[in-house]
């Protein structure tokens, strides 16, 4: 049997990280097993619909670095791809429930389900529908209908039944039809509910297993009893857990951004994310937790997908992030940074090939302090700005010392006479500066750093004195003995 899984998102918003890691999950099993990922959109929510919601989805998958096989803007042969698109099909099958009995027309206002439901409350029962309209006569049906009511399309759920849910991750889980209740299939207005649409979708896509969140176990028992109903074989279907911030609370904005856009807008990595939403209810064993997209796509079973709830850390993904940062192609990330660079006043104008050498030269450095590219405007001040001073009383101590000036005009004389400012060269330079002065490490090394940076701890004096440039690290010397 080869294996069909899919992605289904509605519309309605960004794509946010619980869907990613569904969407990834799905992509990973498929590849693992050679098999098809497609990806559709249920968009029948009329009021809260929109393509703009459906291309950032779909922006934010690729994004991520996860591509379909079949599907929206993909095509194939089992579309299309948009449930708005495949009413009449949705309508025909449910006009065939009805007619073999395993649907009803209801006719109960808002009203009397309100009234319902709150009766059962009170008796301390779950709210469900309690088949009022399940044996209508021809009547009160008569009668509703001259009433003007519009009446929705009830699933008639047998009684004294248990649903059984295979699940691959949760093993046997079993559901009273008792508690259920008949449920609307089609709305009022004739279109379908999510219950309805997806089982005939994953039919017609040939869905093999239906890998989604936990939060649609409930759903599982009614959409088998639709499989049931129609004759139909049932997908296999895991409920991949929860994810929870921090305090074990569930995922909300406090607990970090939530939707892949703000990510990718913090200049977030998509190879980091995915390793690091792989690693979010899935384990492959062992220590090891960096892993590209292939080598994940070789371990991924749904035998090690946890029933736990998954613990959202942002502090373990920014750690991961700044991994991929200090291993990304530099070129890469200095044509990340530059629009933050820009927005924070730092760069202005066109970035021409000699600035775009020299903006490479300062992100090689920034990016070792940095756990998403947002951040470099933190690390990049003091290659910018004309004039530094000693950022606190700290740093302003170590300028203070008759050894300082000493230090100040050896550095001054021996930068003026070097050919080059190359890393090495520097490396030599700093050494000479000692060796002149008589002095040792910290004693050359901190006054240089205050007086080059205002700061006393930062970026090698050789990684930066290089990106200074003869000019700029002079001044800023000579300034320091000026103070």
């Amino acid at each position: 049997m080869s294996v069909r899984v899919r992605f289904a998102p509605s519309p309605t918003g960004p794509l946010h990280i619980g869907g990613a890691r569904s969407a990834l999950f799905n992509w990973l099993f498929a590849r693992h097993h050679g098999g098809e990922f497609i990806v559709r959109v249920e968009d029948t929510d009329l009021e809260r619909s929109s393509r703009e919601s459906e291309k950032n989805i779909l922006d934010a998958l690729r994004w991520l670095g996860l591509d379909w096989d079949e599907g929206i803007e993909v095509g194939g042969p089992n579309g299309p791809y948009r449930q708005t698109e495949r009413l009449q099909g949705y309508r025909a099958l449910a006009q065939r429930l009805l007619e073999e009995g395993h649907a009803y027309l209801c006719y109960c206002s808002e009203e009397e389900l309100a009234a319902e439901r709150e009766q059962l409350m009170a008796k301390g029962e779950l709210p469900r529908y309690l088949g009022r309209c399940r044996e209508l006569c021809s009547e009160d049906t008569l009668k509703f209908e001259a009433e003007g009511r519009k009446p929705v399309l009830r699933f008639k759920v047998p009684k004294n039944h248990v649903v059984t849910v295979s699940d691959q991750v949760r093993g046997q889980v079993e559901f009273d039809c008792e508690g259920i209740g008949d449920f609307i299939i089609m709305k009022s207005d004739n279109i379908p509910t999510y219950n309805f649409a997806v089982v005939a979708d994953d039919y017609n896509m040939k869905i093999t297993h239906v890998i989604r969140a936990e939060e649609h176990l409930s759903n599982t028992p009614r959409q088998i009893l639709i499989y049931q109903a129609l004759g139909w074989k049932t997908p296999e279907f895991a409920h991949i857990s929860l994810i929870l911030g921090n305090d074990r609370a569930k995922m909300s904005k406090r607990h970090g951004a939530t939707s892949m856009v703000q990510y990718e807008k913090l200049g977030y990595l998509p190879e980091a994310l995915l390793n690091f939403l792989a690693l979010l209810g899935w384990s492959p064993g062992g220590e090891e937790e960096i892993f590209t997209a292939g080598e994940i796509q070789q371990q991924f079973s749904l035998d090690r997908v946890a029933k736990n709830p998954a613990v959202f850390d942002i502090d373990k993904l920014n750690w991961l992030n700044g991994h991929y940062i200090r291993q990304a192609d530099l070129d890469r990330l200095t044509q990340m940074a530059i629009p933050y660079l820009q927005e924070a006043g730092y760069l202005a104008g066109e970035v021409d090939e000699e600035k775009l050498n020299w903006v490479r030269q300062v992100v090689s450095v920034a990016r070792n302090y940095v756990s998403f590219m947002q951040e470099i405007t933190q690390h990049v001040e003091i290659y910018f700005n004309k004039d530094v001073a000693p950022e606190n009383e700290e740093a302003a101590q170590i300028l203070v010392g008759d050894h300082v000036p000493v230090v100040m005009n050896a550095a001054i004389e021996l930068v003026s006479q070097a050919e080059e400012l190359t890393e090495e060269a520097v490396k030599a330079l700093l050494k000479a500066v000692g060796k002149q002065t008589g002095l040792k490490g910290k004693m050359v090394f901190m006054p240089l750093r205050v007086a080059l940076t205002g700061k006393a701890h930062g970026p090698e004096l050789y990684q930066i004195i290089p990106i200074f440039g003869k000019e700029l690290t002079i001044a800023r010397l000579k300034a320091a003995i000026k103070q």
